[in-house]
């Protein structure tokens, strides 16, 4: 067994064994290696529950104790690691698998058989809805009306009604009632934390008293941190707590300073959504007493308690715990409905709550002539501004129905869920390298040793044999191949990121002044992480999820143990200077020539005519362009064009030429078609791989493109636009740019229909609307380029020298022959050229290719689309990981080119045999990518 990147797992010589033993049930793992210290709060979090996890607690010395005996224990083989039997020894005692109602298998397959063979395990960032929830909720849907709720006819009463049963039925899941709490719908958590910032009695600064405090703690979403601009804006001050803080004896108050009514806010979540750490519900009572405060000043203390991540996979008990505002999302817990939420206010702190203004529905009655306004005296009414998501509001009901019937309540979820978590984690924190180096970093507050402490989720980062960590972008294409799903990045929550990646403040902004942004690829700058891997379960995740999982990390060669060429480390330096000048202008021709660049002109004409002139090449086409500063090449074959392939129809097959001509969006008829499904967004070969099996043909004497695909009889449509009143015209997307398309009509959308067996349609391109992609000239002007369907350039160049010494490491790996061809095809390229020397195309600032001139605009970062073989439609995943490893753990392969001005007056042709003239960069650094998308040459 072959371990991440090709290191051997070891024991006592022998190879597919791992190198030390997990730990017994009852014993805790060692943090040591995995590069998370222990938070000193955390020694609190156990104190302040030792009533309810008596018998667990264990001293300093007894752990270190059972960290030499799991030293000494001799490891079992992998093969035992991941089978059911070990799973069930490290399940803790009281704690269960699976639910009493049928097994885990019979459910997946009854109500989750979409999921095919996919491993889901991102339920923090939303569970996934059961069928049977959908099912009766439309069946509800079909057989009753359902009428405004403000309205007072038979629907609308029964529209009312059915909400507020839907209110009681959330007050039951929380153990409570409705005297003591209000339930307030709203969009979702993020519009309930904003809700409580606006209303909160606040008490601002300079007004003669003691000012309030908004506290907040630093692992606290990204929603609850931007509470801080609304409480800026009423001039009250913000504060960030660390968890440490909250147990420090120097911010208790005095007893007699206790008495002052001023109202502070304390906001804290009941879990991370980082690193699923449970926070103790019992600071609630005990920060409103005064027992513990989070910052030491006078006042009354409320509490928010953000329960959104806690709640999916946790019973909240609201008899037991009372803070004054839980916000919630159902989608967390149910998957469906999205975009509705909850408020729960505490009904004693509700009547304080400042409101301004008010929404159709809240008014008991106004003038709009007058000042004169009075709410309506029911809470949620007051606060529910306009009608609320009524039709969402009834699906609410499903859900609890659908839970309770396939789980049997949340305390069961909660010790499934943790079952699969603690199992998953002891085996990641087992496993190393042969010599000794750890495979992951677990970013942990916990050792997962029971479910009232740690929630369902691991947060981690992969390691490489030397401890290097492996970018979280590439762990999640790697996973990608495996049909795994994962979230990566820092989660909407920085404070817990810089916390675990030990990242300071000044990091964060160095990073984003770099190009780095919440959400990117930019996953390693400097050589150090920007973000992380985290994994989740839900309520019907299984034991074949984790095992699936696991044995990806063991098998996977994410490391950069066989790499044979240098890493290509991204740099503060590099990723910034992309940002502020994206393609370079100044460049050097030889050691001794002075500086010199090309004038990006790019031409503003209309979209060249589809029905332009027959082909010619003659032979001045071949000329040098005069603005062209050959790279000195000593002894070496001058380089040329060997293969032209255009891609009429968005990620379907190429249609090769040996001559075409060029526009100004590339070459004529390259992507100028997409396949789309029944809503209008794109299909690429990552959801349909057979589209590579759909051959387009341009003729063009009969002015027609002929489609063609095995067991379909072939099919045509005008490559003339169809400008008639009848055709449907609409918009789309391509990488988050707006395009604009006209449908192909009935009879295509059937035969593609019929090819995939699902709902789809061809559309084209409309030559009206412009897609621009802006580039900058060599004094920093913009410079607008125009794109077809294409993802981010209009062209694609790969270098035959480079697919050779590929080749020869993905041929190694298969042990099986592996046509050249079929390598160039897999990479979609436009232009294939023969240099000398294996990816020196990367250090190419411009080239000229005959009277054509185009400037390198970046690498093709690839995708999973690669490892699609052209003939057959199979998946293969050696090719993205081979590449990887090659690479030093990037997936660059081939570059990007621009337009730019022509380099004379000879035809626009591109040949096949055309000599190519590069201009080398002057740093020969590879650029950046156009932009933080992934980027795939579609």
């Amino acid at each position: 067994m072959r371990g991440l990147g090709g290191a051997s797992f070891a024991r006592g010589g022998r190879q597919e064994e791992l190198a030390r033993s997990p730990p017994a049930p009852a014993e805790r793992p060692s943090c040591a290696g995995r590069g998370s210290p222990r938070l000193l709060f955390q020694e609190s979090l156990h104190q302040i529950r030792a009533c309810t996890m008596a018998g667990q607690a264990q001293s300093r010395a007894e752990l270190q104790q059972q960290q030499q005996q799991q030293q000494q224990a001799a490891p079992p083989p992998w093969g035992e690691l991941l089978s059911f039997q070990y799973f069930q020894r490290v399940c803790p005692p009281g704690v269960g698998y699976g639910y009493s109602e049928g097994s885990m298998q019979g459910m997946r397959e009854s109500e989750f058989r979409r999921l095919g063979g996919m491993t889901y395990l991102d339920h923090a960032g939303t569970a996934l809805f059961p069928q049977s929830l959908l099912k009766e909720f439309t069946d509800d849907l079909s057989k009753n009306i359902y009428g405004n709720p403000h309205s007072q006819n038979i629907s609308s009463k029964l529209t009312y009604d059915t909400i507020e049963h839907v209110r009681y039925r959330i007050l039951q899941h929380f153990n409570t009632t409705a005297e003591d709490y209000t339930i307030i719908f709203t969009s979702g958590s993020t519009a309930a934390l904003k809700l409580v910032a606006e209303t909160f009695p606040w008490m601002p600064e300079g007004l003669g008293h003691p000012s309030s405090r908004f506290c907040y703690l630093t692992d606290s979403h990204t929603s609850v941190v931007g509470m801080r601009g609304i409480t800026a804006a009423m001039n009250v001050l913000s504060v960030p707590v660390k968890p440490k803080d909250i147990v420090s004896e120097k911010n208790r108050v005095p007893a007699e300073e206790q008495n002052c009514m001023t109202p502070h806010l304390f906001c804290y979540p009941a879990q991370s959504n980082f690193s699923g750490i449970k926070y103790p519900l019992s600071w609630i009572q005990e920060i409103k007493s005064g027992k513990l405060c989070p910052i030491k000043t006078s006042g009354k203390w409320f509490i928010l308690l953000d329960a959104a991540s806690y709640v999916s996979t946790s019973p909240l008990d609201l008899t037991v715990h009372q803070p004054d505002f839980v916000p919630i999302s159902f989608y967390k817990i149910f998957g469906f409905p999205t975009g509705l939420g909850a408020l729960l206010v505490n009904n004693q702190i509700a009547p304080f709550l400042r409101k301004s203004y008010f929404g159709g529905g809240t008014a008991a009655g106004y003038l709009a002539g007058e000042e004169f306004y009075s709410p309506r005296p029911s809470i949620a009414e007051r606060f529910e501004d306009g009608t609320v998501s009524f039709l969402d509001i009834i699906a609410l009901k499903h859900g609890f129905d659908a839970l309770e019937r396939l789980t049997g309540g949340m305390e069961n979820i909660k010790n499934h869920t943790f079952a699969l978590s603690r199992y998953t984690y002891t085996v990641l924190s087992t496993l190393k390298y042969a010599n000794g180096a750890p495979i992951v970093r677990i970013y942990s507050d916990s050792d997962f040793s029971s479910p009232d402490i740690q929630g369902p989720i691991i947060n981690f980062n992969v390691l490489d044999e030397n401890g290097d960590v492996i970018g979280y972008s590439q762990v999640d294409k790697i996973a990608s191949l495996y049909n795994i799903h994962v979230r990566t990045g820092c989660f909407c929550n920085t404070g817990a990121c810089q916390q675990h990646l030990s990242l300071s403040n000044e990091d964060v902004k160095r990073n984003l002044r770099a190009g780095h942004v919440c959400g990117d690829d930019i996953d390693i700058i400097d050589g150090r992480p920007t973000g992380s891997v985290r994994i989740s379960f839900g309520y019907i995740s299984t034991f074949e999820d984790a095992q699936t999982f696991l044995k990806f990390i063991i098998a996977t060669r994410l490391s950069k143990s066989d790499c044979k060429f240098p890493s290509q480390t991204t740099t503060r330096e590099t990723i910034t200077q992309s940002v502020k000048s994206p393609i370079q202008n100044d460049h050097t021709a030889n050691h001794n020539a002075k500086k010199y660049s090309l004038k990006t002109i790019i031409s503003d004409t209309r979209h060249w005519n589809n029905s332009s002139a027959a082909l010619k090449t003659p032979e001045t086409s071949r000329a040098v362009s005069k603005n062209a500063i050959p790279v000195y090449r000593s002894g070496s074959k001058p380089i040329t064009v060997t293969n032209i392939y255009l891609y009429p129809i968005k990620s379907c097959s190429a249609f090769e030429v040996s001559e075409w001509s060029v526009g100004n969006q590339g070459l004529l008829y390259d992507r100028n078609w997409m396949v789309v499904n029944q809503n209008g967004v794109c299909i690429s070969q990552k959801q349909e791989p057979r589209l590579c099996l759909v051959q387009p043909l341009i003729d063009l004497e009969q002015k027609i493109m002929v489609i063609k695909a095995e067991g379909m009889d072939p099919i045509s449509v005008p490559l003339e636009e169809n400008t008639g009143r009848e055709i449907q015209i609409g918009q789309s997307k391509v990488c988050a740019h707006r395009v604009q398309t006209y449908d192909c009509g009935e009879r295509i959308a059937e035969w593609f229909s019929e090819l995939l067996g699902r709902q789809c349609r061809l559309i084209r391109q409309s030559s009206d609307f412009k897609r621009n992609a802006n580039q900058k000239h060599e004094k920093g002007q913009a410079t607008t380029v125009s794109l077809s369907l294409v993802n981010e350039a209009q062209y694609l160049l790969i270098n035959t020298a480079s697919i050779l010494q590929l080749k020869e490491q993905i041929t190694e790996r298969l042990k099986e022959p592996l046509p050249t061809e079929e390598l160039i095809q897999r990479f979609r390229a436009n232009i294939v050229i023969s240099a000398t020397e294996c990816f020196e195309e990367e250090k190419w600032s411009e080239i000229s290719i005959g009277a054509l001139c185009f400037q390198v605009v970046g690498p093709c970062n690839r995708c999973q689309i690669i490892c699609i073989d052209p003939q057959s439609g199979q998946r293969n995943k050696e090719f993205l990981q081979t590449l990887s490893s090659t690479r030093g753990r990037k997936t660059n392969f081939g570059i990007y080119l621009m337009n730019q001005s022509l380099c004379s007056s000879l035809p626009n042709i591109l040949s096949v045999g055309s000599q190519v003239f590069p201009v080398l960069k002057e740093d020969g650094e590879i650029p950046s990518p156009l932009s933080n998308e992934e980027k795939t040459s579609g």
